[in-house]
């Protein structure tokens, strides 16, 4: 009986031994609140998938054009809308001075 009080002591106390220097880091414990970061709107994004762009947010609305996987797109704006779909304004970039068209650049796109 003695040696198994014996050997659960000392299991128990090399365990704590083992974790506790875990939660303690070396040089005592520092309190860092992470770094905020902000979406830079300066730099386009490229959209993941094809979408329609729409003259405005809602579903009904009817399709000004078909944006495809890779166009560089900034944000403008973002809009939450009554049933719950969340939508963002866009401008299209590429096209900017690569081709002189009468398509839109900008619109709304269901995300």
């Amino acid at each position: 009986m003695g040696a198994m009080t014996f050997l659960l002591r000392w299991s128990w106390v090399l365990g704590i031994a083992l974790l506790a220097p875990v939660a303690l880091p070396a040089g005592g414990g520092t309190c860092h609140l992470p770094e905020e970061r902000r979406l830079d709107r300066s730099t386009p994004l490229l959209s993941l998938k094809s979408c329609i762009l729409h003259p405005s947010p809602s579903a009904i609305s009817p399709a000004l054009r078909s944006i495809q996987i890779g166009t560089p797109l900034s944000i403008l704006r973002t809009w939450r809308s009554v049933d719950g779909s969340d939508w963002i304004m866009v401008k299209i970039s590429s096209e900017e001075f690569l081709e002189m068209s009468n398509k839109p650049t900008r619109g709304w796109i269901q995300i």
